[in-house]
């Protein structure tokens, strides 16, 4: 075993391979941007190296400065994680070829399976079931459009070097085509260095089902079972499950060794997931495709672990030493269900716009840890770190584990309703609907689940407005009472000898401003007053943020946390952002935004798809910008001219930077 490794990679995943190489006793080195300084997974390692600026590009990209890490420290090996350099074959050999052992497959097998038709043509020859599609080497785009138009629509437009949803889109028609391959191919060289893509059939109800492969170095490979990642977002992952539901044994065994016979075909060593398309038959089975192979460990891999009892971390660690693997097939059974829920900093009612900012909150379920248990937190993050531009948007993985799905739902939704999250947009209240959700609550799955579920995931109503005011309300008294002292005299609570006493609150939420009236009589009774409604009120303090109120007769457990005028409150019920506001001080704001058109998000300049002059129509494309690693296109809010251009491609942009000017 080794003594000292090197792990090429930040964020969580950094933090989950030192936890267990600390478990294992071997020591940890740490690599770091300019931007991670100080970030969780530098703290969590034995050492640390600085290796650059922020930019991936010049630092967690930068193979070489990783190797000279590697060697002026004294490590033996190198965990890539996942993302960055963990399948690039040449950083791999680079490794190997410094006398550094590569914590993965060998090149040979990232590199078959790196691009994604020469894959699909070696899985064909393997007799692994493949979709329908196109995946020659000849790029010319007619040729493409054409072979799109011969597997007939809709398509799926797919990066061969691609994954993680990046440099991927679905043609409904042909007259979307040439902007998709377009889009597909600036994202891809982005991304991956090469713009290569290849087309598919699209699926219509497809069902996102992977297996967990592991290889050692002996010949053998065993499949971990199954995970279902149907639910996406932007061909992104939002919730994985273990088991898949509604499996039978028969497909189970059928699909893993099929997944086995992809992994041996390419020589395969190390953790691995073989991913396919599976669609139900008439007779309620599932008909299944290779999609691709992740020659990587998965962010979705303690699904497996909390199914199985597993560390996949460690076995890494030990088939990439040499030994063997520990257990043979006959010998992994599943056990219960398990849940992870990828929190990220992102607007979903934005069209999932990544949000960038500090955590001046950030409360996690009490009992979520590293270890094996009913709720697991892998994160990256403490509270009062930054999310920045320049990485991933993910802040968290939350798993949860059940005796069956249903006990692993209600531990997913209580686990998330004490997931507590203030500065910046999150997807925490996206999830709990998602995971609510009647499709989702049924396993009535497919990677459309949350377009058909929309109406109930997308602009939901928050907390009522009352009890949102309610929250507002208790804050501030438990605040003013802990200034107190004995004299009456100076009491801040409205005391009066004779008469009510009436206190007013300017709240804006969601948009909506309201006027909440606290009203306090002469013996202390309180009387929450919102529009031509009116509650009886009552507030205790639990300590802390934390507070009871009864409101009307219902009692309610509000998480109250306020950064500046903006208010946070989460109940067990949902949450809401409530601004409060002097409106005299904001008299003269709300200014119309004229012909402005902002950043939604800090970014990239990627493309402007207008010129000073041009007149467009509302919802028109008007500009491409990057950020957090994916292309966000943006619209035309209205009808008009381009005035002007206030920024060139290539340009960095902040948070409500103005882009153009938009002439009636």
């Amino acid at each position: 075993m080794f003594n000292k490794i090197l792990i090429a990679n930040r964020g969580e995943i950094a933090c989950r391979v030192a936890a267990t190489a600390r478990k294992l006793g071997i020591r940890t080195v740490a690599v770091y941007s300019d931007a991670d300084a100080n970030a969780k997974h530098v703290m969590a390692c034995d050492e640390a190296v600085h290796i650059g600026p922020s930019a991936p590009k010049e630092s967690y990209l930068r193979s070489e400065r990783i190797i000279a890490a590697a060697k002026a420290t004294g490590a033996q090996a190198i965990h890539p994680g996942y993302g960055f350099l963990s399948e690039n074959e040449d950083f791999a050999q680079a490794c190997a070829d410094a006398g550094l052992v590569f914590i993965g497959p060998p090149p040979s097998a990232i590199k078959a399976m790196g691009l994604k038709a020469e894959s699909k043509q070696l899985m064909e020859k393997a007799g692994v079931p493949l979709v329908p599609g196109y995946h020659g080497s000849d790029q010319n785009p007619e040729l493409l459009k054409r072979e799109a138009d011969r597997i007939g629509y809709p398509v799926l437009i797919k990066a061969s070097a691609g994954g993680g949803g990046k440099g991927m889109r679905v043609v409904n028609a042909a007259t979307e085509f040439d902007a998709a391959l377009a889009s597909c191919k600036r994202e891809a060289i982005n991304s991956f260095g090469d713009d290569a893509v290849l087309i598919e059939r699209y699926v219509t109800r497809p069902r996102h089902i992977e297996i967990q492969v592991f290889g050692d170095s002996q010949g053998t490979v065993l499949y971990l079972f199954e995970r279902d990642c149907s639910v996406q977002r932007r061909h992104q992952k939002v919730l994985e499950e273990a088991p898949a539901p509604g499996m039978s044994e028969a497909r189970r065994r059928e699909m893993g060794e099929a997944a086995v016979a992809a992994a041996k075909a390419v020589g395969y060593v190390g953790a691995g997931t073989v991913e396919f398309i599976a669609e139900p038959t008439a007779n309620g089975d599932l008909r299944f495709y290779f999609m691709e192979m992740n020659t990587r460990l998965q962010v979705e891999h303690p699904v497996t672990e909390a199914i199985t009892g597993l560390d996949l971390v460690e076995w890494q660690l030990r088939v990439a030493s040499g030994e063997p693997l520990p257990l043979k097939q006959a010998d992994l059974r599943i056990h219960g269900h398990a849940i992870e829920a990828r929190i990220c900093a992102e607007n979903p009612d934005a069209n999932f716009l990544p949000a960038t900012g500090r955590l001046d909150v950030y409360r996690t379920p009490a009992s979520a840890s590293f270890e094996r248990g009913d709720v697991r937190l892998d994160a990256g993050v403490r509270e009062g770190d930054a999310i920045s531009p320049f990485y991933d948007s993910m802040i968290a993985k939350l798993v949860v584990w059940g005796a069956d799905r249903e006990q692993a739902l209600a531990r997913l939704d209580a686990a998330l309703a004490q997931t507590h999250i203030v500065g910046l947009h999150t997807n925490v209240a996206f999830l709990r609907r998602v995971v609510k959700s009647k499709a989702f609550s049924q396993a009535d799955l497919d990677t459309a689940l949350i377009e058909r579920e929309r109406p109930a995931l997308f602009n939901a109503p928050p907390l009522a407005a009352e009890v949102a005011a309610a929250g507002v309300i208790a804050h501030a008294l438990v605040k003013e009472a802990a200034l107190e002292d004995s004299d009456p005299w100076s009491r801040r609570d409205g005391w009066r000898m004779h008469g009510a006493a009436v206190r007013r609150f300017d709240l804006d939420m969601r948009g909506e401003h309201h006027v909440a009236k606290l009203e306090r009589s002469h013996h202390g009774a309180l009387v929450l007053h919102l529009g031509d409604r009116q509650w009886p009120l009552a507030i205790g303090s639990r300590g802390g943020a934390v507070h009871d109120v009864t409101l009307g007769g219902a009692r309610h457990v509000l998480t109250v946390y306020a950064v500046g005028e903006r208010i946070s409150i989460f109940s067990p019920d949902g949450s809401a952002v409530v601004d409060e506001f002097d409106p005299i001080a904001h008299a003269a704001d709300g200014a119309s935004e004229g012909g402005r058109l902002t950043a939604p998000m800090p970014g990239k300049v990627i493309a402007f798809l207008a010129k000073a002059g041009d007149a467009v129509k509302q919802g028109q494309p008007l500009a491409v910008m990057e950020a957090m690693k994916m292309e966000h296109t943006i619209t035309a809010p209205r009808d008009g001219k381009v005035a002007e251009l206030l920024y060139a491609v290539g340009d960095q942009v902040g948070e409500g930077g103005e882009l153009l000017r938009l002439e009636a």
